[in-house]
């Protein structure tokens, strides 16, 4: 499971080792005993990899096999790709613009995606 987390300034994208079943529960139940409202509503996120990484070529077939719609690639400029995933958003009931995204693939396109935001993030 992928799991990005979103703040008003920046973002982080983690691997999970829990199923999307698990996870969810646990949130819930969190929720529950420290009496915050949540929401979870079916959406998609984006966020941008260098249009150089090593490895996008690699990702782009890997998409193109997997043929799953939940990722999607889509070149912005001749310096960035964007990557557009669905899955679901994770809000509380605050008016921040705070939240989680969390979805679900192969466990292969997760890791590979996963190091490739890495290697991206590394100066």
């Amino acid at each position: 499971m992928l799991k990005l987390t979103y703040t008003q300034s920046s973002f982080y994208l983690e691997c999970l080792t829990l199923s999307l079943e698990e996870w969810v529960a646990q949130r819930v139940i969190l929720g529950l005993r420290v009496g915050q409202s949540l929401s979870i509503q079916p959406s998609t996120a984006s966020f941008l990899l260098p249009a150089d990484l090593p490895g996008l070529e690699v990702l782009k077939a890997e998409v193109k096999r997997d043929d799953t719609e939940i990722v999607t690639l889509c070149a912005c400029d001749a310096e960035y790709m964007e990557v557009t995933l669905r899955g679901s958003w994770l809000l509380d009931s605050s008016k921040d613009a705070v939240g989680v995204f969390f979805t679900t693939m192969s466990h292969h396109t997760e890791l590979f995606l996963h190091k490739l935001w890495q290697e991206a993030e590394t100066p």
